[in-house]
């Protein structure tokens, strides 16, 4: 399984960002812009608080495997794959929603951002780039948490034959 990349997700949003920056400029100009709904920033925060409490609890179990504490319970491999991919796909969805509401964000705070309704909606917008970014921040900490360590070059490791 590939690791996710800074530089792919920075891209994403960016593209992302981009067209809907140009799409809500176009939009504007046939008529009334869509709203950024109020439970965008609430879902992506709740995407993060989930990373995020998955990852604590593989991190102390894993933990508590790694010490063989009497009674731990151990982490079957296959959840933990599922975790990270659960992850790896959040911070993919969240590049690109957190991208769009960016864009739409930047187009209303440079056109007309003194009547009430846009202030509100590009306050929206912004929450909800920070609560992408936090889920990308939570699939990085999943990500990690779940990394198996890398075989020791002394050739004592499980690799050492196949180096061989």
């Amino acid at each position: 399984m590939k690791q996710l990349r800074i530089g792919l997700l920075v891209g994403l949003f960016a593209a992302a960002g981009v067209v809907s920056w140009a799409g809500a400029r176009l939009w504007d100009t046939l008529g009334s812009l869509p709203s950024v709904p109020v439970a965008a920033p609430i879902v992506l925060a709740l995407i993060a608080v989930v990373l995020a409490a998955t990852a604590l609890s593989l991190r102390s179990r894993l933990r508590a495997q790694r010490e063989r504490r009497p009674g731990a319970k151990g982490v079957d491999p296959l959840v933990a794959a599922r975790a990270v991919v659960f992850g790896q796909a959040s911070a993919l969805v969240a590049a690109l929603v957190s991208g769009m509401y960016g864009g739409v964000g930047v187009f209303l705070l440079m056109e007309q951002f003194d009547v009430p309704a846009r202030k509100d909606q590009a306050i929206y917008a912004g929450a909800s780039v920070l609560a992408g970014a936090a889920v990308v921040a939570a699939a990085f900490f999943l990500e990690r948490v779940c990394k198996l360590p890398e075989d020791d070059d002394t050739g004592n490791g499980p690799g050492a034959a196949a180096r061989a």
